[in-house]
């Protein structure tokens, strides 16, 4: 009896998945009669919501532990899907912008801007920040929430870095220093008549990283948790708390993979990520690259060209060519517990726990929404 090989799973942008929510929000009619069908339900009976974005908590992870965060398992609501590929720098992206990867073009966490690979998050190459050379606002040129100017309750370093003002511009940053302040910052918004209101928070993300799945990570889950039941507790009457993600996760540990010399005599530059690793070809040598990749990784993943996941829509149904740009030549997404070196791609200690891939504990990420008793 032979197994199927499992395949990536593709977006569907026109469907239920995190690019929607913004625009679905605020869209002309109200809220009652004009949402989709993958909406929450109390989010239809709301006069003002909070849309918390709990950065790296997955479905599948939830699903896994719901014993340890009651109060999130307890909400009404579902799955949906994540963008392409599932990091944070592209999904928190789309959710703020309501457009699709190959859209808003920040398309990865690592990608080629002029000619060289830069740190999205960062902004950044080898540490050096590029701010004046590859201004936020010529990268990424379209404004947050339709341009309307929505209070971002969002961690105090956070506010006015180059990614923030990439992906957020137009809104107006609350920033907070102490988790305890956030429910308070998001009540006096909502006292403020904002109807709607978004929140970060990025612990779940950090811990799972660092530590991977097991007693660290259960306990940042409970303090996420209490987070969402400390903002529940604030919810004036009438105000709903919904509650998504940018990604799930994958523990792969130290299980890395290693390219050969052989193959990295096709390599010009490296980016992406471990789990959606983009390899550049020299000019002239995708075909040899290609094949050369498939020989390498198909036994751990799927190796596809550019070409290939622009004609099956991975980040959308527009790309245009500036965008089309900052991708890579050949794609190696994992499919088994693994991420791919690349030695320029590296951070302060070893990721236990990662993303960026298209698999189900990547793609699908939780939409749920509950309103104060």
């Amino acid at each position: 009896m032979t197994t199927e090989t499992p395949t990536p799973i593709i977006p569907d942008y026109g469907g239920a998945n995190v690019r929607g929510i913004v625009p679905a929000l605020l869209g002309p009619g109200s809220w009652a009669d004009s949402l989709p069908s993958w909406f929450p339900e109390p989010v239809r009976h709301a006069d003002q919501v909070v849309l918390l974005v709990l950065d790296g908590l997955g479905w599948d992870q939830l699903q896994e532990r719901p014993d340890i965060a009651p109060t999130i398992a307890g909400l009404t609501g579902g799955r949906i899907s994540t963008v392409a590929p599932t990091t944070t720098a592209t999904a928190l992206s789309s959710i703020a912008t309501g457009l699709t990867p190959g859209e808003h073009g920040l398309i990865g966490y690592r990608m080629v801007l002029g000619g060289e690979v830069m740190n999205v998050l960062q902004w950044a190459v080898d540490g050096e920040q590029r701010r004046r050379s590859q201004p936020p606002e010529r990268v990424q040129s379209y404004p947050a929430f339709l341009g309307d100017p929505v209070p971002v309750v969002t961690p105090m370093e956070l506010v006015g870095s180059a990614f923030s003002a990439a992906h957020l511009r137009g809104s107006r940053p609350v920033g907070w220093r102490a988790l305890s302040s956030m429910p308070i910052e998001i009540r006096h918004q909502l006292d403020d008549g904002e109807r709607l209101v978004y929140a970060y928070y990025g612990g779940v993300d950090k811990i799972a990283h660092e530590r991977g799945f097991g007693d660290f990570y259960d306990a940042e889950l409970r303090a996420a948790d209490r987070l969402v039941g400390d903002i529940l507790a604030v919810l004036p009457a009438g105000a709903a708390l919904m509650i998504t993600a940018d990604h799930g996760q994958v523990e792969i540990g130290p299980n890395i993979v290693y390219p050969s010399n052989g193959l990295l005599d096709h390599v010009a530059l490296q980016s992406g990520e471990g789990r959606f690793r983009w390899l550049h070809a020299h000019k002239g040598g995708l075909d040899d690259l290609l094949q050369a990749a498939t020989d390498e990784f198909s036994d751990t993943g799927w190796v596809l060209s550019r070409e290939q996941m622009i004609d099956e829509r991975w980040f959308g149904p527009n790309l245009p060519t500036p965008v089309a740009s900052r991708l890579g030549d050949v794609a190696v997404v994992a499919r088994e517990l693994v991420s791919y070196y690349d030695p320029l791609d590296s951070g302060p200690f070893e990721l236990m726990c990662r993303h960026g891939s298209m698999t189900s504990a990547e793609v699908y990420v939780p939409l749920l929404a509950g309103m104060a008793e």
